[in-house]
C-alpha cells in the first residue's frame, strides 16, 4: 500500500499497529522542524513463521527532543500530536496521518506514518483556494483543536486527491490561539460535511467517562479535553467558521 493511499479502517489499524509495534530505525534528522523531528523505517516484528511484512516510512518526534515553550506546559507537545490525530479520526475529518505514542530510541514520543505528499502541487495556491471540501475540512478541525500553527508547508496533499495535514503539537490550548494560513471562509456558514463530522464528535463526547475522552484525558489534560468539547458546541451552535482573535496573531509566523 503506497503511503499516498488512504486506508481502510482495517488497513488503518495494521498501520497503527506497525507504527505501535514495529522495530523503529531512524535514517536522518529532518533540519527544518524546531523540535527533534526524525525520519525513519519502521519495520513489522518477524511472525512465529520468520516472516514479516513491509517496512514503511515514518517520523518519530521523542519528548526528550521538544523545546519548551512560554504557553504550552513542558513535553506535551508529543501527547498533542496525537490527540490530533485521534479527533480527525473520531470526527472522520481523516485530516491527521496514523500517529501513535510509543517508545523509541531516544525514549517515549509520537510515531506518525510518512506522507509522500504530491511535489507537483503548488502549496501556495492551495493554500488560497476556496473550491476545496479536504481544504475546508482542515480549516474546520483547526478549529476544533485549536490549532496555533497551520503553516501552509504543514499541507501534505497525495496524488489520489486526499489531504493531510502534520505538526499538530501546538493544538488544544484552553485559551482560543487559532492561528492559521486558512482564514479564506471565516464568517461563512460551515458545510454540511463539516456539521456531520462535529456531531459525530459531540456525540463521541458526550458524558464524561466516553471512550473517546478517557482516550483524549491520557494525551492531554481534563481542562484541555472539556475546552475541546466546548468548542464544538460552540461550532455546532453558530455553524459558521470562526474570526481571528483580536488579541492573538492570525497568521504563523512564517507562514510557509
Amino acid at each position: 500500500m503506497p503511503d499516498s493511499a488512504r486506508p481502510d479502517s482495517a488497513g488503518e489499524q495494521a498501520v497503527l499497529d506497525l507504527l505501535a509495534t514495529g522495530n523503529l530505525q531512524i535514517e536522518g534528522r529532518l533540519a527544518v522542524a524546531s523540535n527533534a523531528t526524525l525520519y525513519c523505517t519502521i519495520k513489522p516484528l518477524r511472525n512465529q513463521r520468520g516472516q514479516s511484512g513491509e517496512p514503511r516510512a515514518c517520523v518519530y518526534k521523542p519528548v526528550a527532543g521538544e523545546r519548551p515553550l512560554w504557553d504550552f506546559p513542558g513535553g506535551t507537545l508529543a501527547g498533542r500530536e496525537v490527540a490530533a490525530y485521534v479527533v480527525s479520526r473520531a470526527s472522520g475529518f481523516n485530516v491527521v496521518p496514523p500517529t501513535v505514542m510509543r517508545e523509541g530510541p531516544f525514549g517515549p514520543g509520537m510515531c506518525q506514518l510518512w506522507i509522500d505528499y504530491d511535489t507537483s502541487t503548488d502549496l501556495i495556491a492551495l493554500a488560497r483556494r476556496e473550491d476545496h471540501p479536504g481544504l475546508r475540512d482542515m480549516a474546520t478541525f483547526d478549529a476544533v483543536v485549536n490549532n496555533a500553527d497551520r503553516k501552509i508547508g504543514h499541507l501534505l496533499p497525495t496524488k489520489d486527491g486526499h489531504l493531510y495535514g502534520c505538526d499538530h503539537g501546538v493544538c488544544f490550548a484552553e485559551d482560543y490561539k487559532l492561528r492559521t494560513v486558512l482564514w479564506q471562509w471565516r464568517g461563512k456558514s460551515l458545510p454540511r460535511r463539516g456539521l456531520d463530522a462535529l456531531r459525530r464528535l459531540s456525540q463521541q463526547l458526550a458524558g464524561t467517562d466516553s471512550p473517546l475522552e478517557t482516550e483524549l484525558r491520557d494525551l492531554i489534560s481534563a481542562s484541555e479535553v472539556n475546552a475541546l468539547k466546548i468548542r464544538v458546541a460552540t461550532l455546532l451552535k453558530h455553524r459558521v467558521h470562526p474570526y481571528p482573535s483580536a488579541d492573538w496573531p492570525a497568521v504563523p509566523w512564517p507562514p510557509v
